[in-house]
């Protein structure tokens, strides 16, 4: 079979071809990475928080926040009278995240509000497996303790409630948008996300999260070359 010799053309779409199949995965990278936030990185709103004190927990489990990435929540006393924030959370931030290794949702009650949490588990049961969703229980005076140890700009009601809930990392920090947006270099300081809005959860901390859970695996990924390497 008679052979053509390649031409300039055609080299020139062969490098056009390989350039783009070797940029396109960092391409995508720096999308899902950066998200619409316009952070590359998520950044801290509090430092080192402290770690829960021991607490009744609804599975008898010891809850921690170390080495855990935590969707942090106060539902207060009128758990089931609000059960439609659980709903968009449920919906908007556990089901996609809830088969990463180190992800948690955690919900801090008062005690005596142990039955309506065994409500809400049982109405969001059908919805989802809930293995990493955790309720713990304390007194209001150290569920006030532990919101005012976040050091952050809301509050709870007189219901020991807040519509809100927050990204805590492995090392203990708040994590949330703080600075300015890369995007349109405008001020932005957000430290919780609004239960109530599905459309936050859904456009805001969803991309959140996701900036997060992307940095992490990132983390990991070079610490693993590194190992590789070393031995």
């Amino acid at each position: 079979m008679q052979s053509f010799p390649e031409t300039k053309k055609s080299k020139i779409i062969k490098f056009t071809i390989c350039l783009f199949l070797f940029c396109l995965p960092i391409l995508f990278y720096v999308f899902f990475a950066s998200g619409k936030n316009g952070f590359t990185k998520l950044p801290i709103v509090t430092e080192n928080i402290t770690d829960l004190p021991i607490l009744q927990s609804l599975s008898n489990d010891t809850i921690s926040l170390k080495e855990k990435i935590t969707i942090l929540g106060f539902p207060g006393y009128d758990v089931l009278k609000e059960k439609g924030n659980s709903f968009n959370l449920l919906q908007k931030i556990y089901n996609k995240n809830r088969d990463f290794d180190d992800f948690q949702l955690v919900y801090i009650l008062p005690l005596g509000t142990e039955d309506q949490a065994k409500q809400l588990l049982t109405e969001l049961s059908p919805l989802s497996d809930l293995y990493r969703w955790n309720f713990v229980f304390a007194p209001e005076d150290q569920i006030k303790s532990i919101f005012n140890s976040l050091q952050l700009q809301g509050g709870l009601t007189d219901s020991l409630y807040s519509p809100n809930v927050y990204i805590i990392d492995k090392d203990l920090n708040i994590r949330g948008r703080k600075g300015y947006n890369k995007k349109d270099g405008k001020s932005v300081y957000k430290e919780g996300y609004n239960t109530i809005s599905a459309a936050e959860l859904h456009n805001e901390m969803s991309d959140d999260v996701r900036v997060i859970l992307a940095e992490y695996r990132l983390a990991l990924k070079k610490n693993n070359r590194n190992v590789i390497v070393n031995e």
